[in-house]
Parts: C-alpha cells; sequence; structure tokens
C-alpha cells in the first residue's frame, strides 16, 4: 500500500505517525517535509475534501500567528491560501493513502487508513 504523510519533524504527534507508517508491513512511504516542499493550494482543498474536513478543521493556531491575523473566521478560501503561503498554518500530520485521508492528530487516527 502507497501512503504519503506531510511531516513536520519537530512535530511529537508527527513523528509518531511516522513511526506506525514505518513500522507497518508493506507500506511503500512517501515523506513530504511541508515546511520545506509547501503545499499547493489546490493540493490543500483537495486532501481536505477526501477527509471530510473544511480548512478550517486543518487550521493550526497554537504556535501561529493564524488567530492574530483572523484566519479562524476567514473563507475557506482565504484559510487555504494563507496555509499554501504559510505552512505552518496547517494542522500535522495529514496522510494520504489508498484507503484514505486523515489528519492525524491523534497519531492513531492514522490506522483507520491503514
Amino acid at each position: 500500500m502507497k501512503a504519503t504523510i506531510w511531516h513536520n519533524p519537530a512535530c511529537g504527534t508527527s513523528r509518531k505517525t511516522l513511526a506506525i507508517l514505518q513500522e507497518t508491513p508493506g507500506i511503500e512511504l512517501t515523506v513530504v517535509e511541508y515546511l520545506k516542499q509547501p503545499y499547493a493550494a489546490d493540493q490543500l482543498g483537495e486532501l481536505f475534501a477526501a477527509a471530510g474536513l473544511v480548512a478550517r478543521d486543518a487550521l493550526r493556531l497554537r504556535g501561529t500567528d493564524a488567530e492574530e491575523r483572523g484566519l479562524k473566521d476567514a473563507s475557506e478560501d482565504a484559510i487555504i491560501a494563507a496555509m499554501a503561503a504559510n505552512p505552518a498554518y496547517v494542522e500535522r500530520p495529514i496522510v494520504r493513502t489508498d484507503k484514505g485521508v486523515r489528519l492525524c492528530r491523534p497519531q492513531d487516527v492514522v490506522r483507520e487508513i491503514l
């Protein structure tokens, strides 16, 4: 099974999710460090739709200035544009497998798509 994790190595939940993926037999894993390889706006829209989320659900407020910038109450398009411009606004990790997409907080959510 193919799996892609949009990963932040500084995040404990992201590291734990990555470990679950690495320990799962039969996973062909791609790791994208999204702070180095930012998301495209259309990619974010596709990932959120596949996960059954709206952008606000995946907006990272803690450790960012997203709330101060008014993103918490912004439109879907404005949030996605801000996330594409500053990937730190995206909650992590996001994982895509052949079985679906999940925002893996907590990390055990990844098991739903393995």
